[in-house]
Parts: C-alpha cells; structure tokens; sequence
C-alpha cells in the first residue's frame, strides 16, 4: 500500500471541503506540521483540546484532523504557561500535525449542514440559495409538527442533553432551516425562504426576540450537538478516500458539550 502523508491526508479533506467555500475570516487548513511528513494514523475531532491532544498522542497518530481551527487568530507570542501555547507545545513535541476544516467544510456538500439535515431526518434538503457558498440548508419534514413536537424530535435525534425552544406562535412545521453552530445570522433568511423552524446553537437573547417577531420558530440545540454528527462522517469520508494508502483513521467518541443541564 502507499505511503501516507499529511498532504495526502490534507488533500483528501480538501476534496471534500475546498479552502474556497471558506469565509474570509476564518483559517482552515494545515495548522501545525510537515505536509511531507508520514502518517500513520489519523485522528478525528471537533476540537483540538487537551485530552484529544493526548488520545492522539496515546494512540500514536501522527495527525490530527479537526473542525475548529486550533489557531483562530494571529498570535503575537507561543507561551508554554498558556493553553494555546501549551497546546502547540504538546503536538510539536509528539510529532503531530493539526490540520483543520471550518466554514469551508459547513458549506460543502456532504458537510456538516447536509449531516445535520439527515440527522434530522430532512427531506427535499438544498442549500438557501444557488450560490456556491451557502452554509445554511432548507428542508422538509415528512410529517408536520408543533413546535414543542419538533424541539423533542431534534433533541433525540442529535442525542442533545438539553435544547431550547424559542416558541413563536401556534403553527405547525414543515419547512425547516438550519445551521449547524453559531448560525442564528441564518434565521432571517431561513423565514424568507418559507421555513417555519430554524435549528441552530448559540442563540442570543435578542435574536430569539426577532425570531417571535418573524413567526419561525428556533431550536437551539447547542454549538456541539449541531456540529460534532461531522466527526464520524469525516472519519468515514476519510477511510474511503485513504483507503489505497497505509494509514488508520480513528474518530472522537468520547467529546462532550462544554454546557450540561443542572
């Protein structure tokens, strides 16, 4: 079988997540490490934290492949007395590169937003606009629901340990938006396209205000439980796309929601 590589790793995820279906502020792609260095094993998470740093470590992966970019923002200093710094400490010491795929993988067809639609169970499911970048998806129902009927559905559906549900009138739901993470931008745009209910995370106060005010109804399920259905189905993606090469892909199950409900 062939060598493996973190380029060949990079491409792989690139095939299916583009850099050009990123957003200008966002900074996907190899983070940490040598795109000629040999690849082994592969670990995939939702975040680059430090438990995944020592699961990748333990495990004996040369590479880490992530949804959240772990370098976000230019630093001006890599301080081993800090998490980031830390962080990058740890990988570079443990020979294991960090590449990651953000927004260009919420777009892409067969990303996390078309994850999230068959999660839910979506029909008739396109993204809200013929633009090659388009992060947010419509959808059907095969059965309508009430509100309070479809916050319960999303709720099993995602495995979520809480949702919230920002009931905007009585009216049932048959058109569905969504956007998987902090997508409450999205929620206008989903009602102009005839949604009835928009599912996201990181809904805010004043967003969940304007939503009642539109009549669509919001589900916030949470940043992690909208995002983290990905990290199987990259692994997945991966092991098919590799399979030619000499490398294993293992993928996060064990990732909890920073939030719980007391």
């Amino acid at each position: 079988m062939k060598t493996c590589t973190v380029q060949a790793a990079a491409d792989a995820v690139n095939r299916l997540a583009p850099r050009k279906l990123a957003e200008e502020w966002d900074n996907p792609g190899l983070l940490i490490g040598d795109p000629s260095a040999e690849v082994k094993k592969i670990f995939v998470c939702l975040d680059v934290l430090d438990d995944k740093i020592s699961a990748a470590v333990e495990l004996g992966a040369q590479l880490i492949v992530a949804h959240h970019p772990l370098i976000f923002r230019a630093i001006k200093n890599v301080r081993f007395d800090l998490p980031l710094g830390k962080k990058i400490s740890r990988l570079i010491k443990g020979n294991v590169a960090v590449f990651a795929a953000h927004t260009n993988l919420d777009s892409a067809a067969g990303g996390v937003n078309d994850v999230l639609a068959r999660k839910l169970g979506l029909g008739d499911v396109k993204p809200f606009d013929d633009e090659e970048i388009s992060m947010g998806r419509l959808g059907t129902l095969e059965t309508p629901m009430t509100a309070a009927e479809f916050a319960r559905h999303v709720k099993a559906a995602l495995n979520a340990d809480n949702v919230r549900l920002v009931d905007a009138g009585d009216f049932k739901i048959s058109k569905v938006g969504l956007c998987g993470g902090a997508g409450a931008d999205f929620i206008q745009k989903a009602k102009f396209f005839g949604a009835q209910a928009f599912v996201t995370g990181d809904v805010k106060y004043h967003e969940a205000q304007a939503a009642v005010e539109s009549g669509i109804h919001v589900v916030d399920a949470g940043h992690f439980a909208t995002e983290f259905p990905i990290v199987h189905e990259l692994a997945e993606y991966l092991r098919e796309e590799l399979k030619n090469f000499d490398v294993e892909v293992i993928e996060d199950t064990t990732a909890k929601d920073f939030f719980t409900t007391v």
